[in-house]
């Protein structure tokens, strides 16, 4: 029982992250260009977006591990090239200052391309 309500979670959830992400990757590519929408907001956001990464793939990871489901072909791939992703993007930060909000919109719709492959793989 507890094992089909994860999996429901899990594909739920895919969207969140897929839409979080595609949001945020948007609004740092805009605030790239407009001043007016850069500010704190953004990287709270962009935070969230990126944890939702985190914790999708921690719940896959679940699930095969524990509840003994199998992932798709090349489904955790996808999943783990997303939290490498992040780890790239966030190391990456200090070394473009000017850029930073093109390396985190290009990333967020990496990430939310990421996703959907995942999604279209189920």
């Amino acid at each position: 029982m507890l094992s089909s309500v994860m999996v429901g979670v899990h594909d739920w959830f895919s969207w969140v992250v897929v839409s979080t992400n595609a949001i945020v990757g948007l609004w740092a590519l805009i605030a790239h260009r407009r001043q007016s929408w850069r500010g704190q907001p953004l990287w709270v956001f962009t935070v969230i977006a990126q944890v939702s990464m985190l914790a999708q793939v921690a719940l896959g990871s679940w699930l095969v591990a524990q509840e003994g489901h199998a992932a798709p072909d090349l489904h955790a791939l996808y999943g783990f090239s997303g939290l490498v992703t992040v780890g790239i993007v966030y190391s990456y930060r200090q070394q473009i200052p000017k850029h930073k909000h093109l390396l985190y919109g290009y990333a967020g719709l990496f990430l939310m391309g990421l996703g959907i492959r995942a999604m279209i793989l189920d």
